[in-house]
């Protein structure tokens, strides 16, 4: 007798590729896995109208989704639409407390606006800002794997990131989080499976760790 899979859905983080996910694993006798790519949006298109278009991508009953950075921002707003058996984000925030307060004082003055996005043409500029990425064999290593550098989609995600307004977390989320994440730090989260080490990019390289957590999560919560 078969055991009916769990199929699981992943939405990566801001500006990358589905290759961010190269190194989760997941036993595939019990699971399946979808990545959704970014769509480009609307230009004056809202988080929630965008978070409806992604969800249709959804197309499995009593799914899993688990969503990266940005992408955990957007897979929170795609619960709304859907009947899922868990929704899991990894190094991403549950509320707007979470934001540390530099992208917070930028979305309340507006700051996004001035964002040279324009520089997405220069890739180690994006992976600073998108993964946290200082030392120059980081931005070689993980440049590669941000290949969204469209600036209306740049444009957007950024504004949606720093005015996300959400301010109660949904129930039944389960995050797992970094003790060494820069871009989200870990004092500001709560209520969070904490891996220790962690940075931002964990889930390339600690990918079998977090993967280990994802298997239990995903299937007992």
């Amino acid at each position: 007798m078969s055991i009916e899979k769990i199929h699981v859905y992943f939405v990566p983080g801001l500006a990358a590729s589905k290759e961010i996910f190269k190194n989760i694993r997941l036993p595939e006798d019990r699971f399946e896995i979808h990545i959704l790519e970014w769509l480009l949006p609307n230009k004056e298109e809202s988080l929630e109208q965008y978070a409806y278009r992604m969800a249709k991508k959804v197309t499995r009953p009593n799914a899993a989704l688990v969503g990266v950075s940005f992408g955990g921002v957007v897979a929170q707003e795609m619960n709304s639409y859907l009947n899922l058996k868990r929704l899991v984000i990894i190094s991403s925030v549950k509320t707007r407390d979470e934001l540390p307060k530099g992208l917070k004082l930028a979305g309340n003055f507006g700051a996004y606006k001035i964002v040279p996005t324009g520089w997405a043409s220069s890739i180690k500029d994006l992976a600073r800002f998108a993964i946290g990425a200082r030392s120059k064999k980081r931005l070689t290593l993980y440049q590669r794997y941000l290949s969204v550098r469209d600036k209306v989609y740049l444009d957007w995600a950024i504004k949606q990131m720093v005015c996300w307004g959400r301010t109660e977390t949904i129930k039944g989320v389960i995050h797992i989080h970094g003790t060494a994440d820069i871009v989200f730090p870990v004092k500001n989260i709560k209520d969070a499976v904490l891996l220790e080490g962690g940075t931002h990019v964990m889930i390339l390289n600690k990918g079998s760790r977090v993967s280990k957590l994802l298997e239990n999560i995903i299937e007992n919560g």
